[in-house]
């Protein structure tokens, strides 16, 4: 996959995770952590693309 598919697509999952979050009220009280998982998920993504590239 291209990095730009992969930065389009993680940005549409991550966006739709977020307004799921927000629809539950969880976003008020644990806005700041949510974002680290989403976060660590890209980076990881980014780590493994280097890592595993054909």
């Amino acid at each position: 996959m291209k990095k730009k598919t992969f930065n389009l697509l993680f940005i549409i999952i991550s966006g739709a995770l977020l307004l799921i979050i927000l629809e539950f009220d969880l976003l008020e009280k644990y806005g700041g952590l949510s974002l680290i998982p989403i976060m660590l998920a890209y980076f990881l993504g980014q780590f493994s693309e280097r890592k595993f590239k054909n």
